[in-house]
């Protein structure tokens, strides 16, 4: 089994900045892509933001400048470094991981529980 434990969200005012964190345990060989997603209330889940294993990133363009993914690929964790935030950027943040397990042939797909980001205003 695989987990993802996020941590890092709170209550911030606008402007200020927060560093989410998704470490994974388990039976991993290897994590491939890892992403964080995020669910305002009323609204659909969206992309916030990916990186490769190979620390290729791509960002939604409501986060790109103020927003940073990284990894650290020896501790199985992931971050996003958010910066300048906003009262919109307010929902629950959830961290993806596209992870092979020992034994595996192909990438499963695992979800952090989340955390809440207030910004406000």
């Amino acid at each position: 089994q695989v987990q993802l434990v996020e941590s890092g969200g709170g209550l911030v005012q606008a402007g200020g900045s927060l560093r989410l964190s998704c470490a994974a345990s388990g039976s991993i060989f290897t994590i491939n892509d890892i992403g964080w997603y995020r669910q305002a209330p009323g609204k659909q889940r969206e992309l916030v933001a990916t990186v490769t294993r190979g620390s290729s990133t791509n960002y939604a363009d409501s986060v790109k400048g103020r927003f940073t993914i990284s990894r650290d690929n020896a501790k199985n964790t992931g971050y996003l470094q958010m910066n300048s935030l906003k009262p919109e950027d307010t929902a629950v943040y959830y961290c993806n991981a596209k992870v092979i397990r020992w034994g595996g042939l192909f990438a499963g797909d695992y979800w952090g529980q989340g955390t809440q980001v207030t910004v406000s205003s």
